[in-house]
């Protein structure tokens, strides 16, 4: 579509084909973090189910393992968060300190809450308190944290959806003229002046491609 809309020339095809062909790498952050943010999501409800299983009366080992079993009816068995905290009951099982399997979920995951709830978890532990409330504080700051970003994230849905709209309205004029009045570009095409005008539109656009996706981007 580029190729088409900016240049119609074959051979300028041929050598951005491998920019398309790469797509996937560059595309690879984008998928990485939706990931995250539903990884985020179903960490949140399995710390809230591991807080009431502990608050219960339930001992943290035996607390994870019956989180396990209900984050199977929400998720299935096939959830990213189920898949972890079963992982984490086997460990555990094998006589491993809860407090390392932890960290070692937040060094896969790479989520900034799973690293500080392991934090707050060892130092809780160690320090003898009480295991339960901070655990239930905790789990309350990070149920608060998600909910602030599914809420900025409904509220940027439908400018998302208007980003990607205007993206493709460059193109979808270009067609429609060109469409409507053969050779109304051709100066834009057949002259080097036409292709470094063309160029620099390329570069403004691709400017406010990076600018809107940049500006919908908001770090909590």
């Amino acid at each position: 579509m580029i190729t088409y809309a900016f240049y119609r020339s074959l051979a300028v095809f041929l050598f951005l084909l491998p920019v398309g062909l790469a797509y996937p790498l560059f595309h690879k952050e984008a998928l990485k973090k939706a990931r995250l943010f539903q990884l985020g999501q179903q960490f949140k409800e399995g710390i809230l189910i591991l807080a009431a299983n502990l608050s219960a009366g339930y001992s943290i080992e035996n607390a994870l393992e019956n989180s396990t079993r209900e984050l199977d009816m929400l998720y299935g068995p096939e959830g990213m968060i189920n898949r972890e905290f079963a992982g984490m009951v086997k460990q555990i099982r094998l006589n491993r300190p809860v407090e390392l399997v932890f960290f070692e979920f937040a060094d896969r995951s790479g989520l900034e809450d799973v690293q500080n709830f392991a934090q707050v978890f060892k130092a809780a532990k160690r320090s003898g308190g009480d295991l339960v409330s901070i655990i239930d504080h905790t789990a309350g700051v990070i149920r608060d944290k998600v909910q602030v970003r599914e809420e900025i994230a409904n509220m940027t849905a439908s400018k998302k959806l208007e980003q990607k709209v205007m993206n493709m309205i460059p193109f979808g004029l270009i067609i429609y003229i060109d469409s409507a009045s053969p050779g109304f570009f051709g100066m834009m095409y057949g002259t080097a002046a036409g292709r470094v005008l063309m160029t620099i539109c390329l570069g403004v656009y691709g400017l406010a491609f990076w600018l809107s996706k940049r500006i919908l981007s908001i770090p909590i």
